[in-house]
């Protein structure tokens, strides 16, 4: 037995030998590391912008050589100018992630709410027009009309978008007031913003 100090405490532990981790178990901790890297890739970094195809064959890769090169295929595809180091796809890309965490958090990281996810796949929309509610004003019904949505709303202009069409217009509602907008449809609706 002897004491180990955690958090500035004492605490009595068991003796354990020093022992040097094995080359397997440094292999294993690499390769759960090596998983994690991956599945944030896959879950996180690309979730919006990976095709299923694409998912699929990245599921069926067993070596880390090979879930490498697919990352790297799958950007040059990508790759507005191939063959050039530069890559102004993956940079826009990641530059929308940035933006969308920064400017779109809530009680959800940026990139998972209804605005990053639209902002990360199409970009900056050409317009936004910002509504706020005067609910729980004494001119509320006078202000909104009968019927209006007591709730702040933005609508996202486009001029077009590939493979929707041309004047794009996306709401979205914050019926929390916790800066949450929504778009405020069925879930399986929002496949219609998403490309497949």
């Amino acid at each position: 037995m002897g004491w180990i100090v955690l958090f500035g405490m004492p605490v009595l532990s068991a003796q354990v030998p020093n022992q040097k981790p094995t080359r397997e178990k440094q292999k294993r901790a690499l390769e759960i590391v090596s998983i994690s890297v991956w599945r944030k890739w896959l879950n996180e970094d690309v979730a919006y912008i990976i095709t299923d195809q694409e998912r699929g064959d990245f599921a069926t890769l067993t070596s880390e050589q090979q879930r490498d090169q697919f990352i790297t295929d799958f950007w040059e595809r990508r790759n507005p100018n191939p063959g050039s180091p530069e890559n102004a796809f993956k940079d826009e890309h990641y530059r929308r992630f940035a933006y969308a965490n920064e400017h779109f958090a809530t009680k959800l990281p940026g990139w998972k709410t209804d605005r990053g996810r639209i902002y990360i796949i199409y970009g900056p929309p050409d317009q936004v027009d910002n509504h706020f509610s005067a609910a729980g004003s004494e001119s509320a019904e006078r202000i909104l009309g009968a019927g209006a949505i007591p709730y702040d709303w933005e609508l996202w202009h486009y001029r077009y978008i590939d493979g929707v069409g041309k004047n794009v217009a996306i709401k979205f509602v914050d019926t929390c007031a916790c800066g949450e907008y929504q778009i405020p449809v069925e879930k399986k609706d929002l496949k219609k913003y998403t490309p497949q």
